[in-house]
């Protein structure tokens, strides 16, 4: 296996519907069918300790396909439940492009891949210089209402753009391939307009205007 830095060119690869990761951004997840177990598993043995997240989609005749592009996460934290699942939490490192899906001896799918293009995810934390606060978190809590959802608001306020930005992509309970648009964009300006857009869509759906 060939490794660019700290990355390899092949990864073992979790097909998650509507999970999303993002670079820098955790992800906590539980671990129970066999072949994930074995996936963490063989995960744990190497030095870069990364699994890929990324989006199945579905196409015509009921078949499956995964996106083209996901994120790679390390295993950060791992505890085993007296049942023999796993919680283990992922740190996002950096999105991959997927170039083949290969299925071998081992039960889950690996993928290669191809770090070119996101050397962004591996630098710095992403500032947005034409972040409106107040203005978003005005249309965030008209989102949040809408939709019943409550939390930690002080959390929020307090939150740099980023993880702000990035925590709410992830939790934020879009449908599948509006996640797959927040991971692909190609920057955190970009993600911020984006995750506008669908809050207003979601509010203007509803009969709400989005923007009272």
């Amino acid at each position: 296996m060939k490794i660019r830095g700290d990355l390899p060119d092949k990864i073992p690869l979790f097909p998650l519907p509507g999970a999303l990761l993002l670079p820098r951004a955790v992800l906590p997840l539980q671990i129970f069918e066999p072949r994930y177990l074995a996936l963490l598993d063989d995960c744990l043995k190497t030095s870069h300790r990364l699994i890929g997240m990324i989006q199945p989609r579905p196409v015509p005749e009921g078949r499956e396909e995964l996106s083209s592009i996901g994120c790679a996460g390390r295993v950060t934290a791992f505890s085993e439940t007296d049942d023999g699942r796993y919680r283990i939490t992922l740190t996002g490192i950096s999105r991959f492009r997927l170039k083949e899906a290969v299925a071998g001896f081992a039960p889950y799918v690996s993928g290669e891949v191809s770090w070119d293009g996101f050397g962004r995810d591996r630098g710095q934390p992403e500032k947005d210089a034409g972040f409106h606060r107040k203005e978003f978190m005005a249309l965030l809590q008209r989102y949040f209402s809408s939709r019943n959802l409550a939390t930690d608001w002080e959390s929020l306020q307090g939150a740099d753009d980023e993880l702000l930005i990035n925590s709410l992509s992830m939790l934020c309970p879009f449908a599948a391939e509006d996640r797959q648009a927040l991971l692909e964009a190609p920057s955190l300006q970009t993600r911020r307009e984006t995750l506008i857009t669908l809050m207003e869509f979601a509010l203007h759906s509803g009969g709400e205007d989005p923007m009272q």
